[in-house]
């Protein structure tokens, strides 16, 4: 052993305990609480023997719509021109936006996909856009999508290296019955032939998707089950003849709704392996106009509601027989566009991230943000094209977060939401800690239950790989946390630095549109540039200090198992 690997040795220490035994580490921010705030302490449970979880490397996905201008809720129209049909896609920030996740998944649907047509050659219908009629099905009469403007949509994707998935009109040759319900087969002869347009134009689909919150009891209409599974059996079989000599071929995803358990199982069952993805919507602080979405976003019982869907679902997939895997198609946390200074604010930031890591740790493999951009709940702004808060959330999840989810868990105040990661680009682990507490500053220390291997990363390289030792533990059951906690001797973390990202809302104000990272604004040039997202690099002998009413990542230089 060389003298280099002696020193570095001495910078680990066995622990081993009978019944059990924890690694603590601890670490403290440059970003400390309000000095007003009172101290709340805490410890985060981390089991890095084996990941709960698996999430696509390109999880961040946001949608377009197809919402014209006309589209108003409760008095306030928020759409613009942020629809498929009238978005400027020579807006540099848009460019920018998309480019800086390289690759963001991008869907493109919506209420209104049912109620397109595609103006290939087989269309003999006028290519007219949709007109608001308060006596049609979803308030507009039906839209067209002209090839010239899938073209410029495809060169502009191209451009901006973004993976798209397309929605198509589920609806095509079915009627309407007086019970609201769609039936007969879906005619599938103009969607197969914008399939062949693309395929010809050599345009790269990611997935094609069929329909748009059809399922269960449905907006608007609904189908039945088992008819959706011909269909999409149907859609599955398309594919497979267009892309023949194409590989990878695009996914298969359906249906794109809001979850019931009946109807999800009965469709898995009966689509059996032609499908890829299961979707399903997510709206479950409930409409725009509601006056109390703040207080259900503040309120930890509230976000854990949603966790009941995702256990279901993921439940449905694994009795099935199908090797599909779920996907959030669509979610904008409060429907009919949501809410302006709410869910396009700060705030917005506790609520999304918390869905980003609840839906990870039920093995989501994609979340679809509503929207990109358009209505009061865009990552963008819709006029301005100026990212909101939750952009930048997006993003640093998509740089920090890797593919393994770790089971994690918080013995303290109730106001703290606590998820892991193995790090996406570097070895370790990455943290998300999200104070909902407005007036207490978290100081977390964090615990490994598990036989682990240590890497001290030097300075914060963390590109550059290390040597690691274990430090053997017994195997223990995650039941209690009253066992006793053992520290390293502090000479072992004092060269450790980690990294911190503290988010923080301007001037404390929740409904602020400007986010703050490590106490700087976050903002574009006037070029349109994305700003780099620069963390701090902080000592690991202290602890995590998370200030009130703010989210931090931390990424962490200690590989688990579930990570190596």
């Amino acid at each position: 052993m060389s003298s280099s690997q002696n020193r570095e040795m001495g910078l680990c220490f066995l622990v081993c305990i009978v019944s059990c035994s924890f690694i603590y580490v601890s670490s403290q921010s440059a970003v400390a609480g309000n000095d007003n705030s009172s101290v709340s302490e805490g410890t985060v449970f981390i089991d890095g023997k084996t990941s709960i979880g698996k999430i696509d490397e390109d999880f961040i996905c946001a949608t377009l719509d197809w919402w014209p201008p006309e589209k108003c809720d409760y008095g306030t129209c928020s759409w613009d021109q942020a629809s498929l049909i009238n978005l400027d896609l020579n807006n540099n920030i848009l460019l920018n936006a998309i480019k800086a996740f390289s690759p963001l998944k991008i869907r493109l649907g919506g209420t209104l996909q049912d109620k397109v047509i595609y103006d290939t050659e087989d269309n003999k219908q006028p290519c007219v856009q949709f007109v608001k009629n308060t006596s049609q099905m979803f308030g507009f009469t039906q839209g067209c999508l002209p090839m010239y403007r899938w073209d410029e949509l495809n060169a502009f994707f191209k451009k901006s290296g973004a993976e798209i998935i397309f929605g198509l009109n589920a609806l095509a040759g079915r009627s309407i019955k007086s019970d609201g319900s769609a039936v007969g087969a879906w005619n599938y002869t103009n969607a197969e032939s914008f399939i062949s347009y693309t395929v010809k134009k050599n345009y790269s689909i990611y997935g094609w998707e069929l329909g748009n919150e059809l399922c269960g009891s449905g907006v608007g209409t609904r189908v039945a089950a088992a008819q959706y599974a011909s269909d999409t059996i149907s859609l599955y079989n398309t594919v497979k003849k267009i892309y023949s000599s194409i590989e990878p071929k695009p996914l298969v995803i359906a249906p794109g709704g809001f979850f019931d358990a009946n109807w999800f199982k009965e469709f898995v069952d009966k689509t059996g392996n032609s499908v890829n993805a299961i979707t399903h919507h997510i709206y479950n602080l409930g409409p725009g106009v509601d006056t109390h979405l703040i207080e259900k976003i503040l309120d930890p019982s509230y976000l854990d509601g949603e966790a009941d869907t995702f256990n279901s679902l993921q439940s449905t997939i694994k009795s099935s027989a199908t090797s599909a895997v779920a996907w959030v198609g669509e979610s904008g946390g409060a429907y009919n566009s949501g809410r302006n200074l709410v869910t396009n604010a700060f705030v917005f930031s506790f609520w999304y991230l918390d869905q980003l890591g609840m839906a990870s740790a039920y093995d989501t493999k994609t979340y679809c943000r509503q929207s990109l951009i358009g209505g009061n709940y865009g990552l963008l702004n819709t006029t301005t094209f100026v990212p909101n808060p939750d952009y930048y959330s997006a993003l640093l999840w998509h740089r920090l977060m890797g593919r393994n989810v770790l089971s994690t868990s918080f013995s303290g105040t109730k106001k703290i939401r606590a998820y892991t990661h193995c790090a996406k680009q570097s070895k370790g682990i990455t943290l998300l800690i999200i104070n909902l507490d407005n007036s207490t500053t978290a100081e977390v220390t964090v615990t490994f239950n598990s036989t682990w291997r240590l890497h001290q990363k030097h300075k914060h390289k963390l590109h550059k790989p290390h040597r690691s030792h274990k430090l053997h533990k017994p195997h223990r059951s995650h039941k209690s946390h009253k066992s006793k906690v053992i520290q390293l001797p502090q000479r072992s973390t004092s060269g450790i630095t980690r990294e911190e990202y503290h988010l923080t809302a301007k001037d404390g104000d929740l409904h602020s549109q400007t986010m703050l990272l490590n106490g700087n604004i976050l903002t574009v040039n006037s070029s349109g540039d994305i700003p780099s997202l620069e963390p701090l690099h902080v000592n690991s002998s202290k602890p995590i200090m998370v200030a009130p009413f703010s989210i931090v990542f931390v990424q962490m230089p200690y590989v688990l198992p579930a990570c190596s």
